[in-house]
């Protein structure tokens, strides 16, 4: 079976799965067609290898994930309401990652740090404050995906999720594309995002417990500037969480967001695996296309 880690993402009434060299986004229009859309991939680590260093490449996969996440839910919007004139444009999409980026920092950076501000005279120990600060960081997203996960067009969202999952799995088993095999797999899958983000916040716990007890600025100008390093060190979890054999430390930092995904993914219908199968099957190089993946 091939090296190459698949990965994807759900967008609206689809599936995104990103490949070595290309992506594929399926989608079923309000008519029952599936339409698809194949993406070159062109990643700035091939004429910068210094990009696939260790922790330096978790950087650059997070940014170009985020592009593609975007251009991704973009064309499936398009697709379902059949505007396909009407992508979002680069415009459009910084300004959509700005606010987003903004409104992250906001909810899960500014607003604990002033939570810990308040508190911060009545806890004697850094290590314990900071653990607080965590603690907050971690209710406030679970608090977060519990609550846009009782939206109706969002539960769709979540069974592509496992859709996607599924699918992967099929791949990485050695077995035939097809509904029937897709199937009897899980939907919870180590190397999600929803798991990238999780070890994001228990890791920040760790490197933050060292940086004393700074006011409320300063605390939040700390937070931005290790971003990157936690973000980088976070993605090598994820690479190791991934593996058939899973150092039992990694285990234990990752099953947190393996419990998460019980959320954000729900047991998909056959006409999902199906999409999810299609986009998979294009990404896929040609010699591999219809053939048993032993």
């Amino acid at each position: 079976m091939s090296k190459v880690q698949y990965g994807g993402q759900a967008v609206i009434e689809g599936v995104m799965i990103r490949g070595k060299d290309k992506a594929a986004i399926a989608v079923r229009k309000s008519t029952q067609e599936i339409v698809l859309k194949e993406i070159r991939l062109n990643p700035l680590s091939y004429k910068l290898p210094c990009l696939k260093w260790p922790f330096i490449r978790g950087i650059t996969a997070l940014f170009s994930s985020l592009v593609l996440g975007m251009k991704s839910l973009s064309y499936s919007a398009s697709a379902v309401v059949e505007e396909e004139d009407e992508e979002i444009t680069p415009l459009e999409m910084g300004l959509t990652m700005l606010i987003s980026f903004g409104l992250a920092i906001l909810l899960f950076v500014a607003l604990p740090a002033g939570i810990v501000s308040l508190i911060q005279p009545y806890i004697p120990h850094n290590i314990i404050l900071n653990f607080f600060e965590g603690i907050i960081k971690i209710t406030m997203f679970l608090a977060y995906v519990s609550l846009i996960a009782r939206l109706k067009d969002i539960k769709r969202v979540f069974k592509y999720h496992g859709a996607e999952h599924k699918v992967i799995f099929n791949y990485e088993a050695g077995l035939p594309l097809t509904v029937a095999n897709a199937r009897k797999f899980s939907t919870l899958h180590p190397r999600c995002g929803t798991n990238f983000i999780f070890i994001v916040i228990l890791i920040s716990i760790f490197f933050f417990s060292f940086m004393g007890r700074p006011p409320f600025l300063q605390r939040i100008l700390y937070h931005l500037l290790l971003l990157p390093v936690v973000a980088g060190t976070s993605y090598e979890v994820l690479k190791l969480a991934g593996r058939k054999r899973v150092n039992p430390l990694i285990k234990l930092v990752a099953t947190p967001g393996l419990w998460l995904q019980k959320i954000t993914t729900s047991e998909p219908d056959d006409s999902m695996l199906e999409i999810a199968i299609k986009a998979f099957t294009a990404v896929l190089p040609g010699d591999e296309r219809g053939k048993d993946h032993v």
